[in-house]
């Protein structure tokens, strides 16, 4: 077995970075809750497996060999980044929501990235995450990481960064996160809307009602009728932001390969 693996050694240690850079940014598997040595451990694995069932060509470790690993760091990076910047439009939605609903002020700390979050945004991330489990999501980023290598070759030694396309391709991605985002939000932050413009005219009409003292339970329980009431539907916008971020890897994958 070490005596077959020695000749591969170099493109093994390629697999190796691109798999784990891949596990530094994407959902689920970057999270601070999975141990550093099962990270690793998956990666070393999962890149073994990788070397012995692709034709993988031959490589020399040379001064080039150096650039491969950068590349390899930068393509796991990016991939795994654009697919992370997808699912923030949860967060995004409910920071949206928490302003409306007034939970603005009461972030707290993700324990999977670190970061402050909005509540109602950690509560429907948390959801989110549930559902991508459920329905093998996490597979299927897995299935991105194996089959990447047919849209960007190992032995490609540069990404191209001067590519009017991958930039475009960048910018409209960020642009469908907060598509995304305020399609997720619109039901509630619409209602509140509407509870917005009723107690101003309840406040004109009825002056000795203190707006400011009713108004925020009121909002509060508006807010979570309305989201039971449509969860359902959020989980449908969230399912078409799974298949959403598995095609924009795989576009990204062929921007990079040059297809």
């Amino acid at each position: 077995m070490m005596v077959e693996l020695l000749p591969a050694f170099p493109a093994f240690l390629l697999v190796f970075v691109r798999v784990t850079s891949f596990f530094l940014m994407m959902p689920l598997f970057s999270y601070r809750s999975i141990p550093t040595a099962a990270k690793i451990g998956i990666g070393f694995f999962m890149a073994m497996i990788m070397v012995f069932t692709f034709d993988l060509p031959a490589i020399e470790i040379d001064h080039n060999y150096f650039l491969l690993i950068i590349k390899e760091a930068l393509v796991g990076l990016m991939i795994g980044f654009i697919a992370y910047l997808l699912l923030s439009a949860i967060q995004i939605a409910g920071g949206f929501i928490d302003f409306q609903m007034g939970f603005a002020i009461a972030n707290v700390i993700d324990p999977q990235t670190g970061a402050q979050s909005p509540l109602m945004g950690q509560y429907l991330y948390t959801i989110a995450l549930l559902f991508l489990l459920t329905v093998n999501g996490h597979h299927l980023m897995l299935d991105g990481v194996f089959y990447s290598y047919q849209f960007i070759p190992i032995d490609q030694p540069w990404i191209p960064f001067g590519d009017p396309n991958l930039a475009e391709f960048i910018i409209k991605t960020f642009n469908s996160m907060f598509i995304i985002a305020f399609q997720l939000s619109i039901p509630v932050v619409g209602s509140l809307f509407l509870v917005d413009i009723a107690l101003g005219i309840v406040a004109r009409t009825v002056p000795q009602l203190n707006v400011f003292v009713v108004g925020l339970p009121l909002k509060i329980g508006v807010s979570f009728i309305v989201l039971i009431i449509v969860i359902s539907v959020l989980m449908i916008v969230i399912s078409q932001l799974f298949e959403t971020m598995l095609s924009t890897m795989r576009g990204l994958m062929e921007l990079i390969g040059g297809a």
